[in-house]
């Protein structure tokens, strides 16, 4: 898998009720073919009374594997808009299982076709998004005078503060993206004239939070 990519902050069930119908979606992480099957196949026995349980998943650094089942409705009104929404939010190695309880009033192609993309953007929402990337642990030793000025010059790179270590200096923690570590450096020592100690620590994995 790359070392930048989106998907969910956590397995879960969401909820909505759509012209009397239930649609529960189920989505979780994963990383296989047989993970993602074993999933649905689980709610499907979970769900054996319901009318269709409908599927979509993609996996892999570029989307290798990309699949999505109508369950029994008609074709192109379920899986297919459940896997547009997963493309279009940019959501990778996850699967989304769409759970149907008729609820006695038919919604129409197109009624279908919404009520399925919404559940899977609804359900992604409440679960959480979050961006995984490999990243750098970087401290920044500065004076106290500097330190409102740094705190505005992370502010403006979007770069958010671990946490700050208050000494006979002070150090600023925080992480920063593999792939723009060595420009934040050199951008930041140019703009402060070198007043000011940077030194890197571990890489490692970490899940942010991504708000839309």
């Amino acid at each position: 898998m790359t070392s930048d990519y989106r998907t969910i902050a956590h397995d879960g069930v969401n909820e909505m009720i759509i012209k009397k119908s239930r649609f529960i979606t189920t989505m979780a992480r994963v990383h296989t073919t047989e993970e993602a099957e074993a999933l649905i196949a689980r709610v499907k026995k979970e769900h054996y009374k319901a009318n269709h349980s409908v599927s979509a998943f993609q996996l892999g650094d570029h989307d290798q594997v990309q699949r999505a089942h109508d369950d029994g409705e008609p074709s192109g009104t379920a899986g297919a808009p459940m896997l547009q929404v997963l493309q279009q939010m940019q959501l990778k190695d996850v699967v989304a299982v769409t759970t149907r309880y008729f609820g006695g009033i038919k919604l129409g192609a197109g009624g279908l076709i919404r009520a399925y993309a919404n559940s899977v953007s609804e359900a992604a929402h409440a679960l959480g998004i979050v961006r995984l990337a490999e990243q750098v642990a970087c401290q920044i030793t500065i004076s106290y005078a500097q330190l409102g000025s740094i705190q505005n010059y992370l502010a403006e790179q979007d770069l958010q503060v671990d946490h700050i270590d208050y000494a006979a200096d002070v150090t600023v923690h925080l992480f920063v993206d593999t792939s723009a570590v060595d420009a934040f450096s050199a951008a930041i020592i140019e703009r402060f004239n070198n007043q000011l100690t940077l030194t890197r620590g571990d890489k490692r994995f970490r899940e942010i939070p991504v708000t839309e």
